[in-house]
């Protein structure tokens, strides 16, 4: 089931809202002041999360937001390192190794709009009421600038979506690549000014569900890849029709 939502408090530009958002902002006011020199090494995770007074996992957020800024590169089994003293243009993609990140949004294009399509013919009531809960959720999670969980979310949303669809084969491919899927559906949060797009793309995909329209449905989700993607900083060529 998807994580119900509350209440919090209402967002203010520029001001931490969340333990993970004021470590966010302390360790970038630090790397910016020189408290942290470009190149040195991060003190190490507990130090740091004692400091800071925050969780271990929450610690493990705010370094990955800012290692997505450019501000930091972590490095498994050496530690985390200043990688720049001002945030960088465009977004540095963890898994380029093993793909690209215009490949990654191309591959979710191909598979996810046939997806959508064979779910908009088979969904059922109980999935439509599943859908309504997870967007609800979303929007929560987005608005209390929560993006692991929101990332998380996002996951869950589309992955219901193919189990719907019902190909095992397109499923596996989806699923064995949780990873590289979760973080294309996290690099767009970081648009703040953006941030609830995918909130009302996801609600427009699941209107065109509740239609059981699939031309209709395919068309929404291929648009809300396309648009993740170019909040990402990413641009490719859409086939016609």
């Amino acid at each position: 089931m998807p994580v119900r939502p509350r209440d919090c408090p209402r967002i203010m530009k520029n001001v931490p809202h969340t333990v993970t958002d004021s470590a966010i902002a302390t360790i970038r006011e630090r790397i910016e002041g020189g408290v942290y020199p470009v190149g040195s090494l991060l003190p190490a995770q507990r130090q740091l999360s004692e400091e800071l007074a925050i969780s271990r996992a929450s610690l493990r957020e705010a370094l990955s937001t800012l290692e997505a800024l450019g501000l930091l590169m972590i490095r498994p089994g050496k530690g985390v390192y200043v990688e720049s003293s001002q945030v960088s243009a465009a977004n540095p993609w963890r898994f380029a190794e093993q793909s690209s990140l215009p490949d990654t949004y191309q591959m979710r294009f191909a598979l996810e709009g046939f997806v959508a399509r064979m779910a908009a013919l088979a969904i059922s009531d109980a999935d439509l009421e599943w859908f309504e809960q997870n967007i609800d959720a979303m929007h929560s999670a987005l608005a209390c600038n929560e993006l692991d969980e929101a990332a998380q979310l996002d996951f869950d949303f589309h992955m219901r979506m193919v189990s719907i669809a019902g190909n095992a084969a397109i499923e596996s491919i989806l699923r064995s690549s949780s990873d590289i899927m979760k973080e294309s559906q996290r690099m767009p949060f970081f648009r703040r000014e953006l941030v609830l797009s995918t909130y009302h793309e996801h609600r427009e995909i699941l209107d065109a569900l509740k239609t059981r329209d699939s031309a209709a449905t395919g068309k929404a989700i291929e648009a809300h890849i396309t648009n993740a993607a170019q909040r990402a900083g990413v641009f490719f060529p859409v086939p016609k029709g």
